[in-house]
């Protein structure tokens, strides 16, 4: 399903940066809905969303290469405004009569921009004379100008940094103002939303909840529903929404796979079954999920047959629950926009893939059942948001992501019993430890990891070999680009002490401090 009743719409036209997403961020940001497109299925999406306007994203390519990207030729037929950035910029400057080339002058991070003339993308921001810093990437440059357009703004390896043609709403920038290193670019695209575009910034997640609740009812009709649900935000948020739209057509499953965290499943069991009313069956799927990874280390082979047996008990429940009566049409399950966006490259995206999804873009045939996805247009943080609109309390709303493979992929390796046994102890020790000393809002996600790798170490009197766990924490806002938290050493050591002490079968603790672009956030 797709909520695809958006009035004021931006299309995002990806040529494979790595910051396409923070494009769609930044413009959601100021009120308006944007969707990103490959540029391969750009035409598609245009006709299919009528934007009022289009952002062409950076990308790896370059335009003097034969056979190198390109936007929709409607794209710029259209009268629409467009701004072009990084290789969107060089692009349109191409497929509008002019000119780009190689250059020996590269510009790479941070950078200046100097203003020559006023112009509407930067209208209350810079003044002409001004020089701005802003963040580069880039080893080409435009060296003339389509007719009808004109210089904005120069760099020292850019002379055409900034350009556009007024009358007709284009603008093209060398700089990503994406980034948080532009300082003022999230004002600049601001500038372009609503000064040059016209949009009024209305999109707000008390519309979205209408609008969905009305495109759930729609689609199920009179079918009767069930819902996916882990227990984690997503889930939880796509079930409620469900039930407010159709209320008692809807049934939740919780499947205990055996590779939840300490108490998980009771405490869903009791929140949805005994706060909210919801209908929901609890399955304890344990000895049929574990021992079909008995032993397996392949981290993309436990995703699949996590995923097929998941799909394989949805069946089976759908089947009992169709002896009651008519069966279930439908599934809800809480895919993101994240998602659908580092899945695309299934589908002939211009990006390499990162993480799988084995049910984004649908489900086996055999299972005769539609898929509800009423969250696949939004981002984690606007998921969020979403809760608090539907009442979800604070500290749940806050909850720690969890990806539904849970232990599996926190356990390199072969998966056995005794090693999850140890690991759920270790992770329940750390968040119990990041509780206590207030860092969990702080922190987008945090969790233990259980390393395929066991040491000689001396606990007391005697020697001890065992396991090595290593602690993960990230800070992040939409879940696609996160950096490890800070932590001082005096957490760190009081951690690793409880989980030694605490754990039997680990005797040394390391902590994690890698970064990451757009891709996973688990560990694999």
């Amino acid at each position: 399903m797709s909520i695809t009743t958006h009035p004021d719409t931006v299309l995002i036209v990806d040529f494979g940066s790595q910051v396409t997403q923070l494009i769609a961020r930044r413009v959601r940001e100021t009120g308006v809905y944007s969707e990103i497109a490959p540029f391969q299925s750009a035409e598609e999406a245009f006709r299919r969303l009528k934007p009022k306007a289009v952002i062409l994203s950076g990308g790896p390519a370059s335009t003097t290469e034969i056979g190198s990207p390109r936007a929709p030729q409607i794209v710029f037929d259209a009268g629409v405004p467009v701004l072009g950035i990084c290789y969107g910029q060089m692009t349109m400057c191409v497929q509008m009569g002019g000119e780009a080339e190689g250059s020996d002058h590269r510009e790479f991070g941070r950078a200046f921009v100097q203003i020559e003339k006023e112009c509407p993308l930067f209208e209350g921001l810079w003044a002409t004379g001004q020089r701005h810093q802003v963040w580069m990437s880039h080893g080409d440059r435009v060296i003339s100008l389509p007719e009808g357009f004109e210089v904005f703004g120069r760099s020292e390896g850019a002379p055409f940094a900034i350009f556009g043609n007024i009358a007709s709403k284009m603008y093209g920038i060398m700089f990503h103002p994406e980034v948080v290193h532009t300082p003022d670019g999230a004002k600049l695209l601001s500038n372009f939303v609503h000064k040059i575009a016209g949009l009024k910034g209305d999109w707000t997640m008390a519309a979205y909840r209408e609008q969905a609740v009305d495109a759930i009812r729609r689609q199920v009709g009179s079918g009767k529903v069930i819902c996916a649900l882990s227990g984690g935000v997503d889930s939880s948020v796509a079930a409620l929404l469900t039930h407010e739209a159709v209320g008692e057509q809807l049934t939740c499953i919780l499947v205990d796979h055996g590779l939840m965290r300490k108490n998980e499943a009771a405490e869903v069991v009791e929140m949805f079954r005994g706060h909210y009313n919801v209908p929901l069956i609890l399955v304890d799927a344990s000895d049929r999920f574990l021992g079909a990874l008995e032993g397996e280390s392949d981290p993309e082979k436990k995703r699949k047959t996590i995923g097929r047996l998941f799909i394989e008990v949805f069946e089976d429940e759908a089947k009992k629950l169709a002896k009651d009566g008519e069966p279930a049409a439908f599934l809800v399950q809480g895919t993101l926009y994240p998602d659908v966006i580092e899945s695309v490259s299934f589908t002939g995206g211009p990006s390499v893939t990162i993480k799988s999804h084995h049910n984004v873009g649908g489900l086996p045939e055999r299972m005769k059942m539609s898929l509800v996805e009423p969250l696949r247009e939004l981002f984690k943080d606007e998921v969020r948001a979403l809760g608090k609109e539907l009442g979800l309390p604070d500290s749940f709303i806050g909850r720690h992501p969890f990806p539904g493979p849970g232990l599996a992929i926190r356990c390199p390796g072969g998966v056995t019993r005794e090693k999850l046994d140890i690991l759920r102890a270790a992770d329940a020790i750390y968040l119990d430890e990041i509780r206590k000393a207030g860092l969990y809002d702080a922190i987008w996600q945090a969790f233990a990891v259980l390393l395929p790798v066991q040491t000689v170490g001396v606990m007391g009197d005697g020697r001890t070999y065992e396991y090595v766990c290593a602690l993960r924490a990230v800070t992040s806002v939409d879940g696609m680009t996160a950096d490890f938290y800070h932590y001082d050493m005096d957490f760190l050591g009081s951690a690793a002490t409880r989980i030694i002490n605490e754990v039997k079968g680990i005797n040394r603790v390391v902590y994690d401090v890698t970064s990451k672009p757009p891709g996973t956030i688990e560990w694999e």
